[in-house]
């Protein structure tokens, strides 16, 4: 699969293929799915989740893989957690919340008062991929993501938005 993502014990386990009938059990299974899916996604920085093309759902090594019907439970479950949200109609992309926008809200503002950007001003690019972000949580975000939580920002009056001449150019100053 991945050199750059050690998978979890659970995922050599072949019960896990298969959506488990009592409640409790799934409800575990579930959640263990979802912290397989975000761990997986946010390790490897990708953006979103095409399900049909998820190696995730496979694991070659055991024999096992999810049925498609179980992949619709896993991945409705996971939307509805927060960490996700469909792309297109046909529930067919998922754009991965690596943290969910309110989570990199408060990452970005933290960054900016540590690192000395309150009433000075950085922009969109800076946040997304500037030297003073490596390693932060926003680091590589979608940008609607990135996008969504300086709203959140500007709405609490944390930040101000200013429209540059391409979006990466836009700036925000932070209060």
């Amino acid at each position: 699969m991945s050199d750059q993502f050690e998978f979890p014990e659970f995922y050599s386990f072949p019960p896990f293929f298969t959506i488990q009938p009592n409640l409790t059990t799934r409800e575990k299974q579930l959640g263990l799915w979802r912290e397989l899916i975000l761990g997986y996604h946010t390790n490897l920085k990708i953006k979103s989740l095409i399900v049909h093309d998820c190696p995730l759902w496979k694991n070659n090594a055991i024999g096992r893989e999810l049925s498609h019907e179980d992949i619709k439970k896993v991945m409705i479950d996971f939307v509805k957690s927060g960490h996700g949200e469909w792309v297109d109609d046909a529930n067919t992309r998922c754009r991965i919340l690596w943290r969910k926008p309110e989570q990199l809200a408060s990452d970005i503002y933290e960054w900016a008062e540590k690192n000395g950007y309150i009433n000075s001003v950085c922009t969109v690019f800076e946040l997304h991929s500037g030297e003073d972000v490596n390693g932060m949580s926003f680091e590589g975000a979608d940008e609607e993501l990135l996008r969504r939580a300086l709203s959140i920002l500007e709405q609490g009056g944390s930040c101000t938005i200013f429209k540059g001449d391409t979006s990466s150019e836009d700036g925000i100053k932070f209060f």
